[in-house]
């Protein structure tokens, strides 16, 4: 029974970070996260290969690959031309299952999760020196909640307010098997992930090193 309902179990609370953003830790199972974590493998290995997306001139530490409609800085596209031309692979139906599933846990009744109908994810992959800089999810032209899954090693992630890549902020650990969302009023929040923290993933997630972090998005596009 203890190791059941252990204390490790009180330490990292669900939480409400800001009226729209909500922190749900260890939603996905170890079986759960190792499978999708096998899934990315397949993305990474389609048509379009993991790239480190350029802002403003700067190459990102980060590599994406992406589902559904490729995402290149300001804009959203079918096919990757920035990368090599070729299509992106479709959004599957199992990811549309999983936002709606995520929504009805962050959200309860408030949302109407049901009607939820992703159609891009961004699987990103971190390494021990990736960082994400603050930013905002504003490149799509609907407003509907991003569902954002983590697998492998913990990161810090810093949430912001609409206003401001400054404080006032929060810091709060991610870790793997996590669920954050962030919709509503919290939408267009600015956010980061200023550190990773290697060797803390968990045997059986599918990944021994590194991190996945998938986000979930309704771009408004037909």
């Amino acid at each position: 029974m203890s190791t059941l309902f252990g204390d490790e179990l009180l330490s990292r609370p669900r939480r409400e970070i800001a009226p729209g953003a909500v922190h749900v830790p260890g939603w996905l199972r170890l079986d759960q996260q190792a499978w999708i974590a096998e899934r990315f493998r397949g993305w990474a290995a389609g048509p379009v290969p993991p790239r480190a997306a350029s802002v403003r001139g700067h190459r990102m530490s980060v590599r994406t690959v992406c589902l559904g409609w490729h995402w290149q800085p300001y804009r959203y596209t079918r096919e990757a031309t920035d990368v090599n031309g070729a299509r992106v692979l479709g959004f599957p139906d199992w990811l549309v299952r999983v936002g709606r599933l995520a929504l009805a846990e962050a959200y309860g009744d408030d949302y109407p999760a049901r009607e939820y109908t992703p159609d891009t994810a961004l699987a990103n992959f971190y390494d021990s020196e990736a960082r994400m800089g603050m930013h905002q999810d504003k490149d799509e032209a609907s407003r509907e909640p991003v569902v954002s899954l983590s697998i492998g090693d913990s990161c810090l992630f810093r949430f912001c307010n609409t206003e401001t890549r400054a404080k006032p902020y929060e810091d709060l650990l991610l870790a793997s098997g996590d669920l954050f969302v962030f919709g509503g009023p919290s939408r267009l929040a600015y956010h980061g992930v200023p550190a990773l923290y290697p060797g803390t993933a968990p045997p059986g997630c599918g990944l021994e090193a590194g991190r996945i972090n998938i986000t979930l998005r309704v771009t408004g596009k037909a």
